[in-house]
């Protein structure tokens, strides 16, 4: 047997009043999910253990079955490791957003899904203006980039912009958790106000102004976290090779802790307008050669992220229509069956724009294997299904049972 995982990043939200008091899993046309869940097994997952932020990094983790008490070292150190940027027992490394602020408030989390290429230039400006032999900034994918600094404590109050678009940045800024952690504490909030006076005057950022777009006129550095040390899925699990299919730095670093080699598709931008095509064909192409495939697609996410239904409805069924069908179909002449599951890490609420720790619904569909009587792929349903309620590894193990 060998083994998929499809994760729509976010997919899981809550009734929306314009949509009839349905959610978009709900009203999205998608033939594929309900045939797997007509086919195969549904459930409820928690993915977020309590006492921690229901952040993609810990979803996800826990998506894979690794205790996330154990393993998690920030979201800055798993995105280093898909940059191939290594972390000193000395460093601590932290995710850098470019975002947006606009009247002292942080107006998104994304500065506009600034381009890649505008962001490179402003990071690898800000890199020559601030970086130092204790400072290091590293570009990343869009707005999404890496701060490494050296003889740093982690123990910070750090604010994921995403969870706070509306609010005045200076109430958000990083807090210490201990005496020790108020030096670096002081040094990351003075990089944030620096580099608002060194962004503002760019000229990307003058040019994007005079377009009509958001500018990225600020950093705003969180999770900080020190090199984590993982087990790979090989060793727990016993698979022989596996993969990680994603537009996202983190995921791609998971994967990398995880033993997965990191499969890059040309066109692949975690927007809606990603390579939905490229993506499954990738994944189709790799389970001819490996064991697991782990395909991760953002898309749903940032329309969550956004608030906007629409979009977060299409997105769900370009997951289903332009991955799935063809991952399906692809598969069903395999000569070796392939088990499909489908999940989101957790909901991203449009109402609220940004994550909630509540349990997502999965399905786990294995040719030739039981069903139950679910026959639609929904928060609603998948309450019903035979799985129930899982926790930590239980998914993961069902899917490889």
């Amino acid at each position: 047997m060998k083994y998929i995982i499809v994760l729509g990043d976010g997919m899981a939200d809550e009734p929306i009043l314009e949509l009839g008091n349905r959610t978009p899993l709900q009203v999205a046309n998608t033939p594929a999910m309900d045939y797997l869940a007509k086919h195969g097994k549904v459930g409820m997952l928690h993915t977020v253990p309590t006492g921690f932020h229901p952040g993609s990094e810990i979803a996800n983790l826990s998506v894979l079955g690794y205790d996330v008490a154990e393993v998690f070292e920030g979201r800055g150190s798993l995105e280093a490791a898909s940059m191939g940027i290594s972390i000193a027992p000395d460093e601590m490394a932290m995710r850098c957003n470019l975002i947006c602020v606009e009247d002292e408030k942080i107006k998104n989390h994304s500065a506009g899904h600034i381009s890649t290429e505008e962001s490179v230039e402003l990071i690898n400006y800000l890199q020559k203006e601030l970086g130092d032999n204790r400072v290091s900034f590293y570009p990343g994918v869009s707005y999404r980039h890496l701060l490494k600094i050296k003889n740093a404590d982690k123990h910070l109050e750090c604010t994921p912009p995403h969870d706070v678009p509306g609010a005045y940045f200076l109430d958000k800024m990083v807090l210490p958790q201990t005496d020790s952690a108020e030096e670096t504490a002081d040094l990351i909030n003075s990089l944030i106000l620096q580099s608002q006076e060194l962004l503002s005057q760019h000229p990307i950022n003058l040019k994007r102004v005079a377009e009509g777009k958001d500018p990225a006129n600020s950093i705003w550095p969180w999770s900080p976290g020190y090199k984590p040390s993982m087990k790979t899925m090989q060793e727990v699990y016993g698979i022989k090779s596996g993969v990680v299919i994603s537009a996202v730095d983190l995921i791609r670093g998971i994967g990398t802790y995880a033993g997965l080699t990191s499969i890059l598709v040309d066109g692949a931008t975690g927007l809606y307008d990603t390579n939905y095509e490229g993506k499954a064909q990738a994944a189709i192409d790799a389970l001819k050669d490996n064991d697991f495939v782990f395909l991760h697609v953002e898309a749903s996410d940032e329309a969550g992220h956004e608030g906007d239904y629409k979009l977060k409805v299409k997105t769900i069924e370009y997951l289903d229509q332009r991955i799935l069908a063809p991952i399906i179909a692809a598969t069903e002449q395999f000569d070796e069956p392939v088990a499909i599951a489908v999940l989101p890490d957790h909901p991203t609420p449009c109402a609220i724009r940004t994550h909630t720790a509540n349990p997502v619904p999965f399905l786990i569909y294995k040719p030739g294997g039981d069903a139950d009587n679910v026959n639609v792929y929904d928060e609603d349903s998948a309450k019903n299904g035979s799985y129930g309620l899982l926790s930590k590894d239980q998914f993961i193990k069902e899917l490889f049972k």
